[in-house]
């Protein structure tokens, strides 16, 4: 009964975080500069973090001093290792070389790519909106190819801080398709309310 009390003991001692062996398997994006996948990518990141209790080392700055009782504990230190690993682990190589700082926490290197992705957002909003406003079925493939399009360039205009609603992102889904599809483009502009993007999508397909 004992030995069976020291075990549980054991493993309530172990944190959540430790355990991930492969963060690549839970956030399968590889982050780099010049994407639409910032939104995603922090998304998911975020989520992971709450679901093995590291949040905190994404969210707030640490407070430390010079003082003993401010000093980081040891647990601390590897959690927040493990969580600036994560973030290094899900990021191109270039963009680790852009933020990389060898007296980073994770919430240094968060906060950093952050601010990289939000730079210069007046420009390129304007830069996304256009080429959002004028993407065409035309220019693709296939219809898949063109709707995934347009939700990447609603992703990045979210990005920086544009975002596209629900209704705008149908509407230019519509607009944007050929002669072949008038009919399918009636019926949905003439919905009310119009379907959401995903169903709009599904029926053009």
């Amino acid at each position: 009964m004992t030995g069976s009390n020291s075990s549980v003991a054991s493993e309530s001692k172990i944190h959540p975080a430790t355990t991930v062996s492969n963060i690549k398997s839970l956030i399968p994006i590889t982050l780099v500069i010049e994407s639409g996948q910032y939104n995603s990518w922090a998304t998911l990141f975020k989520l992971h973090c709450k679901t093995f209790l590291v949040f905190d080392h994404i969210k707030n700055k640490p407070e430390i001093s010079s003082s003993d009782t401010n000093k980081p504990t040891d647990d601390w230190e590897r959690l927040d290792a493990i969580v600036l690993q994560w973030i290094y682990n899900t990021i191109s190589n270039d963009l680790l070389h852009t933020i990389i700082n060898k007296t980073a926490t994770a919430y240094d290197a968060w906060v950093a790519i952050e601010n990289l992705f939000h730079d210069n957002k007046s420009a390129r909003a304007i830069q996304l909106m256009h080429k959002f406003s004028n993407t065409r079925l035309d220019g693709f493939p296939n219809v898949s190819a063109y709707c995934q399009e347009l939700k990447i360039l609603a992703d990045q205009l979210a990005n920086v801080n544009a975002p596209v609603d629900d209704d705008r992102l149908v509407l230019q889904l519509i607009a944007g398709l050929n002669e072949e599809y008038d009919g399918i483009a009636t019926i949905l502009q003439q919905q009310e309310p119009l379907p959401s993007f995903y169903v709009a999508r599904s029926k053009i397909i």
